[in-house]
């Protein structure tokens, strides 16, 4: 299994960057063929000083091994996301990924 984790902090200059970034990825990143498990939404904390609150949206796909994460990688549609969304919507944004 490969877990791929994004973190996005969005552009201030976008009043509405958190839900474009999140219908941007329902719209072009869940249908990617190989995705086990797709989860995007926006950050919760519960005042808890070990929970990071300072990201608006997080992004999480889960796949069967590195490989199929590579594919999704290079897919055409995940290029789309980055260049109509992620370049309009974000600041910054930070990956972690794991076996």
């Amino acid at each position: 299994m490969f877990s791929h984790i994004v973190i996005f902090w969005t552009n201030p200059s976008q009043p509405n960057a958190a839900e474009a970034l999140i219908a941007g990825a329902e719209e072009h990143l869940r249908p990617i063929p190989g995705v086990l498990l797709f989860h995007v939404g926006r950050m919760v904390t519960d005042g808890r000083h070990v929970v990071e609150s300072s990201y608006q949206v997080a992004l999480t796909s889960v796949f069967a091994t590195r490989s199929d994460r590579e594919q999704y990688r290079a897919h055409s549609a995940h290029e789309r996301f980055k260049q109509e969304i992620y370049a309009l919507n974000c600041a910054r944004c930070l990956v972690y990924d794991f076996e």
